[in-house]
């Protein structure tokens, strides 16, 4: 079986854009850069642009890749251009819709149904789709042919519970998007994890605990892969 383990285009693209920040911030410790730069690139607007940059290139997450850079690149506007009268009441609008769309959006396309506070949300389904804002809540998921699904944590975070599931025959893929928060997820310990996700001031972390006899199945994998910005989480299973 074939694995993910070699560097790809998009995580050479992510590490590229590192080394371009770590460089502006050395020019910058030795005063080369002009003021007006510095006063763009060192703020917290364009930190959020770049968030938006990296996750469009490093997840399947496009719609909140796309979101955050139109919303860093609107905090950024009055900024590169300070002539032209941009109303920030006018900016903090538009960032307040498109989090609203963007929750919407994936709330219908992945079915979500709601969370209520102290109780898990028990679903029966094979694609999970869990997009946790501000806040969180744990999910049981029942399934004989799980599939994988997408998984959003920002600023909060939930519990996936897979232990009622049967994993799909080959790969599965689970795209993990953390930022400013993380995900615990709790799978049988036969199960074969890969993981892929790239940390960013971050880490994702596999604390599966297995007896030594005990038999993986290798013809069913679940590979977790995307991008952990300010956070992370971690894959464990009962013991």
């Amino acid at each position: 079986m074939k694995t993910d383990t070699q560097p790809t285009t998009s995580k050479i693209l992510v590490g590229a854009l590192l080394i371009l920040i770590g460089g502006l911030f050395l020019l910058r410790s030795f005063q080369i850069l002009p003021f007006e730069i510095t006063y763009v690139i060192f703020s917290w607007r364009f930190i959020l642009f770049m968030i938006g940059i990296i996750i469009l290139i490093n997840s399947n997450n496009k719609v909140l890749g796309i979101i955050l850079t139109t919303i860093g690149g609107l905090l950024l506007f009055p900024r590169i251009f300070p002539d032209i009268d941009l109303d920030g009441r006018l900016i903090l609008g538009i960032v307040i819709i498109a989090l609203g769309v963007y929750v919407i959006f994936r709330s219908t396309a992945g079915r979500f149904q709601p969370k209520f506070s102290g109780a898990a949300n028990n679903i029966n389904k094979d694609f999970i789709d869990d997009v946790a804002i501000f806040g969180g809540g744990t999910k049981v998921i029942t399934s004989n042919n799980f599939k994988g699904g997408n998984i959003t944590a920002i600023f909060g975070g939930s519990e996936i519970d897979l232990t009622a599931c049967k994993l799909a025959e080959g790969n599965n893929v689970m795209n993990i998007t953390a930022i400013f928060g993380g995900s615990t997820i709790i799978v049988p310990k036969d199960w074969n994890v890969l993981l892929n996700v790239t940390p960013i001031f971050g880490g994702f972390s596999n604390k599966i605990r297995r007896e030594p006899n005990l038999v993986v199945d290798q013809s069913r994998t679940l590979i977790i892969k995307g991008v952990a910005m300010f956070g992370g989480g971690e894959i464990k299973s009962f013991y």
